[in-house]
């Protein structure tokens, strides 16, 4: 059967990374028979400079009713300094397709790509883990307001949202995550001591779900603790399950011991809808246009999405095509390598079956 998948390619270096991803699909396509189709959408800046419009509601039937996945660039543009369009199209994608959950793994792909240096009796390989982090709910729903604006009695009011629902799907998600990925423990991230009604709430949801995971064993920290044993004891973490906010600081903290954002990839999900697949860096229009973009995280990105479609072994290859480069230091500057964007792509398939 079939498989469609849209790409949105966004703004700046979100549509060179994507066009190599594309090539990259293009030969698993060939070589391996997958039979994946995909339509590439113009959801970005231009769009919203020329017709005032990130995605209608219309867009958003179409992806949810027409395709199995969405692979996605990256979004920002210095023409709108408020990145109004970016917000409007993540964010809707996000809470409209009801992607509740963020999933991102920090893995060490190669030894020598990270700052930190290995604990007493550990390695550096000793980094892989997953971060969920709910994608629906928190500060991110724009739940607050202002007054007496411009003056110096200026007040501002973001709230925090919660809902028990939503708790409990996200915490559920990475119980049954961890089974399925033959993880061992996961980890609450919160702030239960300060934030007390909302963390009293995720407190008390993951006993409740923990209960009917008995194999797998569990554990709770402050975020900030969190924050520092990434850092200072990265291989204590496996599957770390926390709120929208406190999961988007520890996912670049966790890009950050691996070798930056260039690597790390993403994946927004509802398992009973569809996904959305990202790299998490951003548009770089500094460098946009210029052979110099980093793909490896369009790449990673490409990998989840194949394995979301069931297509695990080339999923596979895909990711150790990645690390063989990396090991062999076939990268763009950021990472000490000396080739450009395309060039990467060629050793990439270089390394893929024929």
């Amino acid at each position: 059967m079939k498989q469609k998948i849209a790409v949105i390619p966004g703004d700046g270096i979100g549509v060179e990374v994507t066009q190599q991803g594309l090539a990259i699909l293009d030969h698993l396509n060939a070589s391996a028979g997958l039979n994946i189709d995909y339509h590439v959408f113009p959801y970005n800046a231009q769009r919203w400079l020329d017709e005032g419009l990130g995605l209608s509601d219309d867009d958003i039937k179409n992806l949810q009713d027409n395709y199995h996945g969405i692979y996605f660039g990256a979004l920002g543009d210095p023409r709108i300094p408020d990145s109004a369009h970016a917000r409007q199209i993540l964010l809707k994608l996000r809470f409209d397709l009801d992607l509740f959950a963020n999933v991102r793994p920090v893995k060490l792909l190669h030894p020598g790509l990270t700052p930190l240096k290995p604990a007493s009796g550990q390695t550096n390989q000793d980094i892989d883990c997953v971060i969920i982090r709910e994608n629906t709910e928190d500060l991110y729903r724009g739940v607050g307001g202002a007054f007496k604006e411009g003056n110096e009695d200026e007040m501002a009011i973001d709230q925090r949202i919660h809902s028990y629902k939503g708790v409990e799907r996200i915490i559920r998600f990475a119980f049954d995550y961890a089974v399925a990925h033959q993880r061992q423990k996961v980890t609450l991230v919160d702030k239960d001591n300060v934030i007390i009604y909302g963390g009293r709430l995720w407190t008390r949801v993951f006993h409740e779900v923990a209960r009917n995971y008995p194999q797998i064993e569990t554990d709770y920290m402050h975020v900030d603790v969190a924050a520092m044993r990434m850092v200072t004891a990265p291989s204590m973490f496996d599957v770390i399950v926390t709120s929208n906010m406190f999961g988007d600081i520890l996912s670049d903290i966790g890009a950050g011991i691996v070798g930056g954002l260039g690597l790390l990839p993403s994946a927004n999900v509802n398992p009973q809808t569809s996904g959305l697949f990202e790299p998490v860096h951003g548009s770089a229009p500094d460098i946009a246009g210029t052979n110099q973009a980093n793909p490896m995280a369009a790449f990673m990105t490409l990998s989840m999405l194949l394995a979301h479609l069931n297509h695990h072994g080339q999923a596979a290859q895909l990711t150790q095509a990645v690390s063989r480069c990396l090991t062999e230091g076939l990268t763009t500057p950021d990472l000490g390598g000396t080739l450009n964007t395309e060039g990467v792509t060629q050793a990439i398939l270089a390394r893929l079956p024929a």
